[in-house]
């Protein structure tokens, strides 16, 4: 710093004397001695670049104070901010004065109604960046503190908020997991091998949001408390390929040199083809990984049955309605919301009892508002978490700080449609339902065939596949019943074709029903089978078809006997036979 000081005062802004020979520096184009140049130019470049680097220090200075000279300066200064020699220039040590006077030197000024009331009265020792014969104009700098950055007032969301609420209370211990008894309860299987530390390689197939996730999060959880004994590894087949499998099988086979088992768990697995599901089977099969896989798909056709039959397949159900109530329950207080139950609900007089709660609560749901939640989504627990909690934020913002705010059931409503049915038009809903459909046509049950068709309706299900699957049960399961259910099942898909959706589910619907109140027989559909299964059993070349049954168009094929002794009467009395040779006494229309 007395360099500095040595520096600075050795300037003059007039011409120099042709005895000291003297150089201007081209940052500042004061005078400088020739020898010291290169030392105030680096030392100049820092102290620009400390300038530079002080926003929020801001120098209120009067327009007046400032001389044509100095605003000059300031101009040049704010210009030339860069250096002629072509090394770089040296990092200085700032002194506790330097920093003040380069901060004090910070032009970036800004908005007085930017400013904060609060001001630092400093001692400006600005000698050095004045010339000689320069009065000092300034004692004393007003300096302010700016408040650009400071955020608005927010309401209290939680800090993580912009988390999904489904993500923050997923349980991490298989005593807070909820539903799947059937998988996770006491006593089963699945259950006894996890606390007694063994986990078996597994596929989860279930509905979205039943609970395959979590189930592997409480797997992990349980790695991490082995004492290294395991070792857990999440992919999704939606991000990952058969380069990171590999890897992981690689640190894998490492891994157990030391006696650490490593369990992969991938999610989504049925986005890998067959032949990609491959990379698994030797490395599951001789134990160098233990395999937990996720899939929404079933595993009978989206999974390679060699590796199914390498791990066992857990089937999981949708949530039901007491257990959604469970799950909404307890992620409540993630906002600060308290539950009002049945029985407070209708006695008025009652007030609820905060005392005994870990917090004072901010918004009030009713059970009422809780368990509809829990029937619209479905048995799906993040779309009912989530639901849960858009209309918790949405209620927060208008809370106040005085008293609870009500989440009314209107209010959700209105917010939240039931918009989704789970419904695959490729998978095993789409299937299923069209089987429960024709089955409740077939048991002539009007209401279930009501159900079912307008059950596939609302999920988005293509109206044509529907009037087409209605064609064949008119002939299949009513056929000479009633000869009319194939002309309406016909013209039913003639007028969905020229009306469509949302018209035309009430012809489908008609149709239906029309279908499942008709006479049912399958006389002509067990005839056809056997007679198919006659031809498909029969041995050697088929049969020729008798000479008198064939076309005689050319006189050829009538020298050639074709349709010699033909005539128009019945079976009964033509004398003719209209089988093949050999299969007379064939009967279709009769078990014998």
């Amino acid at each position: 710093m007395a360099s500095s000081s040595s520096s600075t005062s050795a300037v003059d802004t007039a011409k120099p004397s042709t005895s000291s020979p003297k150089t201007a520096c081209p940052v500042c184009e004061k005078w400088f001695p020739t020898a010291k140049i290169e030392q105030h130019v680096d030392e100049c470049l820092t102290q620009s670049s400390a300038r530079s680097e002080s926003p929020i220090l801001v120098v209120t200075e009067p327009e007046t104070s400032r001389t044509p000279a100095r605003q000059q300066q300031t101009a040049k200064d704010a210009k030339r901010n860069f250096s002629i020699f072509e090394r770089s220039p040296k990092p200085a040590k700032r002194t506790r004065s330097h920093d003040s006077a380069a901060a004090v030197s910070s032009s970036q000024a800004v908005k007085p109604s930017q400013q904060t009331s609060e001001q630092i009265d400093i001692d400006s020792d600005d000698e050095e960046h004045q010339s000689e014969g320069e009065p000092k104009k300034k004692p004393k700098t007003a300096i302010t503190q700016t408040n650009e950055t400071a955020p608005k007032p927010t309401p209290q969301l939680p800090p993580d908020s912009n988390i999904p609420l489904a993500e923050r209370v997923r349980p991490t211990n298989i005593e807070d997991y909820v539903g799947q008894e059937q998988i996770v309860g006491p006593s089963t299987i699945l259950r006894t091998l996890l606390d007694t530390g063994t986990i078996p390689s597994m596929i989860l197939w279930g509905p979205p949001g039943c609970g395959k996730t979590t189930l592997a999060n409480i797997i992990d959880n349980r790695c991490k408390q082995s004492a290294g004994t395991f070792r857990f590894v999440k992919l999704s087949a939606t991000m990952a390929g058969v380069a990171e499998v590999k890897e992981v099988v690689k640190v894998a086979k490492n891994e157990a040199k030391f006696k650490r088992r490593t369990v992969l768990f991938m999610d989504e697995i049925h986005r890998f083809n067959k032949l990609q599901q491959d990379i698994f089977l030797p490395h599951v099969e001789s134990g160098a990984i233990t395999l937990i896989g996720a899939t929404t798909e079933n595993p009978s056709f989206s999974l390679n049955s060699a590796l199914l039959s390498r791990c066992r397949v857990m089937v999981l159900e949708k949530h039901t309605v007491e257990g959604m109530m469970r799950i909404l329950e307890r992620a409540l207080p993630e906002y600060k919301a308290l539950m009002l139950t049945a029985s407070v609900n209708n006695n008025a007089d009652e007030v609820p009892d905060f005392s005994k709660l870990p917090f004072i609560p901010r918004l009030i749901i009713r059970e009422e508002t809780v368990r509809w939640l829990a029937e619209t989504c479905d048995g799906d627990a993040r779309i009912g978490l989530n639901s849960l909690q858009l209309a918790l934020r949405s209620s927060d913002l208008h809370s106040s700080s005085t008293s609870p705010t009500l989440i009314s059931l209107e209010a959700v409503r209105e917010g939240i449609k039931k918009s989704h049915l789970l419904y695959d038009r490729k998978g095993d809903q789409h299937y299923d339902i069209i089987s429960a459909l024709h089955k409740s046509i077939r048991a002539s049950d009007d209401n279930a065939a009501l159900y079912w068709a307008t059950r596939m309706v609302a999920s988005g299900e293509d109206p044509r596949y529907i009037c087409r699957r209605m064609i064949r049960m008119a002939s299949e399961d009513i056929g000479l019943a009633d000869t009319n259910a194939l002309q309406v099942a016909t013209a039913t898909q003639a007028a969905v074709a020229a009306v469509g959706l949302p018209e035309a589910d009430c012809i489908i619907a008609h149709c239906a029903v029309y279908l499942a109140r008709a006479p049912k027989s399958r006389e002509v559909y067990e005839a056809y089978k056997r007679c198919r299964a006659s031809i498909d059993d029969w041995k050697g070349p088929m049969p020729g078809v008798p000479l008198h049954l064939r076309n005689a168009p050319t006189k050829l094929m009538r020298d050639l006997q074709y349709g010699a002794g033909y005539n128009l009467l019945h079976k009964d009395e033509s004398g003719l036979t209209y089988m093949p040779e050999g299969m007379e006494d064939e009967h279709y229309f009769s078990d014998s």
